[in-house]
């Protein structure tokens, strides 16, 4: 599973869950929301691009205004947060296979 922790500008299309980035080089990928999770107290968001690899991006997760409709990606600098983020992440995604199985 490959991840990236940087972007440069973020578009959010919210009826399809959807979020489109466009990084510092000119890449532009499209990617669905996974999820929205917690790890040591902090939200982060899981995002999987739409080119039918297995990567899946993971940004810190903050809400703006008070509402869940609207909200701004992190970039997480911080190598031990980021390791516990993919971590946490990586735990949840094997809990949610084990439920599926049963």
């Amino acid at each position: 599973m490959a991840v990236n922790k940087t972007r440069d500008e973020i578009e959010v299309e919210e009826e399809l869950d959807t979020i489109t980035l466009e990084f510092e080089d000119g890449v532009v990928i499209e990617t669905e929301v996974l999820g929205v999770f917690e790890s040591d107290g902090k939200d982060y968001i899981a995002l999987v691009p739409d080119d039918g690899s297995d990567d899946v991006y993971i940004y810190g997760y903050k809400e703006v205004g008070g509402s869940e409709d609207e909200f701004e990606l992190v970039d997480i600098e911080d190598e031990a947060e980021f390791s516990a983020a993919v971590e946490t992440f990586e735990s949840l995604m094997d809990s949610e296979a084990v439920s599926d199985k049963n």
